[in-house]
């Protein structure tokens, strides 16, 4: 009987976590240990980086997820482990996973089989408290909001025009429309409010952004609360908190390191999802591991329609990033899935959907290749049950996209499996020049932003919106923000704003329900379809099967 991810990573020899910076010339001096299999590395030794070269960035990206899986993080974890069996000096860049998934669909996010990062069950379990300290940061601003009303509102907010809400890092969908400061006037100003879940906060967002603690403090002091009667932000450093929240950060801003089941080594750090955020690790902990190694493998949520393109045209942007190479993930599986095949059905030959189904990918390399403008590598995790018709097809149908199609067994056989992705990587960047570009340019409008993107990238025919979206776009424009970035909040599991909708559809239209400036992000949210910032737990949650069992052993995790 095969192991579990938990079994696997539970009988793992990791080494202690100071013998995994010392492979990084990281002194131990400059650690701060949480146990001995993780630790912080200090922002005084980060600092100390600046002047050294940059090493090679790689961006692992995937075709629009499915229930099948795709395995994007065991991928990146695969290729950082293969990058390093074959001689390079090389990490891996991830995002910390958050609770309401592990509890909620996937039980776990941290790789998978042979191909994980350790210790599994703290990564996936609290870890080093980053999501707390950013949720704490984000609710005092909104305790402070509250409190500021309460003693006389010197700065006049308008209660109506409030748009900080409090977070938890756990799918609740009974908390994201609520009523607050009910039960009498000691309590406050009764008002509308509502949750989301941490990793759309914009504390998590400015957190991941920013380069520094000065840089921190600015942002954070630079969020707008709300608005007065007339219609004025107002922004946290008006309420005197910002320095407060970056103290309650202050520790959590420094990279978390830890290590591969081949004991190489892991930052993780941040952690957005790519529907509903920007979806990528902290840009720190990303320029930390170039000035560390020769190549450095990071991933960017969900597919490359919604991760890579804020990968590119938010974090790239901002910290002046530039990748080298992108790895775009699928499985057989996958693609039969977005051919139409039922779930129940994926493990069977089927080339007509298959054939159906790789319009999918097709899509997702031309915009790697044309949009982003950067070489890339389809790596194919590879399945048992995938017949050799259906490698075979799949090889012939992508042969003249320029993207070789690399079949991968990383899950299974760790980092040797992943070796022939990781040596075709290699190659593509020493013999391919990137021809980097951003999808639109800093000058062009809000509207002409979130339509290019949707026209070039989901390939809809237009965006639309009703008149009081409209005005809200046209209002920040004139406000001063119209050369932020647009993070478009979207399913994941579609180009289009509809979640049924597989494949590559064409022609759709993207509504656009809602806009959220990010003023400390320095980013505008619109949000499309009917995407929630706070997600709800499924029918039968993966907490039911989390369990510690009489060894005392965490089980159900995976």
């Amino acid at each position: 009987m095969a192991l579990s991810d938990i079994e696997i990573a539970q009988a793992a020899k990791m080494e202690r976590v100071v013998k995994i910076a010392q492979k990084l010339g990281i002194p131990e001096e400059h650690l701060v240990p949480y146990g001995h299999t993780k630790a912080k590395v200090s922002l005084e030794f980060v600092d100390s980086l600046k002047s050294k070269k940059d090493g090679k960035l790689i961006l692992v990206t995937a075709i629009s997820p499915t229930p099948a899986g795709e395995g994007k993080t065991t991928t990146t974890v695969g290729l950082g482990d293969a990058l390093n069996k074959i001689g390079k000096k090389a990490m891996i860049c991830l995002r910390e996973p958050s609770l309401g998934p592990v509890f909620g669909m996937k039980g776990g996010a941290a790789g998978g089989g042979y191909a994980q990062v350790v210790p599994m069950e703290d990564i996936n379990l609290h870890f080093t408290g980053d999501f707390n300290a950013i949720a704490l940061a984000n609710n005092l601003l909104a305790a402070a909001i509250d409190n500021h009303i309460h003693h006389g509102n010197e700065l006049g907010i308008d209660v109506r025009r409030i748009t900080w809400k409090r977070v938890m890092d756990m799918n609740d969908r009974a908390l994201r429309d609520i009523t607050v400061s009910l039960g009498g006037p000691g309590n406050g100003y009764p008002r509308q409010d509502g949750f989301d879940i941490v990793v759309a906060s914009e504390v998590m967002a400015i957190f991941c952004l920013s380069t520094s603690l000065k840089d921190l403090k600015t942002r954070l002091g630079n969020i707008v609360i709300g608005y007065t009667r007339d219609q004025k932000p107002v922004r946290a450093k008006d309420l005197k908190v910002h320095g407060a929240m970056t103290v309650l950060l202050k520790d959590a801003l420094a990279p978390n390191l830890v290590q591969t089941l081949e004991n190489n080594p892991a930052f993780i750090h941040g952690g957005p999802f790519a529907n509903i955020a920007h979806g990528c690790n902290t840009v720190i902990a990303t320029q930390t591991a170039l000035k560390l190694v020769d190549y450095v493998v990071t991933e960017a949520g969900f597919g490359a329609d919604l991760g890579a393109e804020k990968f590119i045209d938010i974090k790239c942007r901002k910290a002046g990033l530039k990748p080298d190479a992108v790895v775009i993930v699928a499985t057989v599986r996958a693609l039969k899935y977005h051919g139409g095949v039922d779930v129940k059905e994926l493990n069977k030959e089927n080339l007509g959907a298959l054939e159906k189904g790789i319009a999918n990918l097709e899509r997702h390399v031309n915009n790697v290749r044309n949009h982003y403008g950067l070489p890339c590598v389809v790596s194919i995790n590879r399945f048992t049950f995938d017949t050799a018709a259906e490698i075979e097809l799949l090889k012939k149908k992508m042969a003249h996209h320029e993207a070789p199609v690399i079949l991968a067994t990383h899950w299974a056989d760790g980092g040797a499996g992943a070796a022939d992705v990781a040596r075709a990587v290699v190659e593509l960047i020493e013999k391919v020049p990137s021809n980097f570009k951003f999808v639109y340019e800093d000058e062009l409008p809000l509207w002409d932003k979130i339509k290019a993107i949707a026209t070039k990238i989901y390939g809809a025919a237009d965006v639309t919106a009703d008149g009081k979206v409209r005005t809200q776009i046209k209002k920040l424009q004139e406000d001063g923000y119209g050369h932020y970035p647009v993070c478009v909040a979207k399913t994941q599991y579609s180009f289009s704003t509809d979640a049924q909708l597989r494949g590559a559809p064409s022609g759709h239209m993207i509504n656009i329900r809602e806009v959220r400036l990010a003023a400390g992000a320095e980013f505008i949210v619109m949000v499309c379809g009917d995407i929630m910032t706070m997600p709800g737990l499924p029918k039968v949650p993966s907490s039911e099967r989390i369990d510690l069992n009489d060894e005392g052993k965490v089980v159900g995790l995976f």
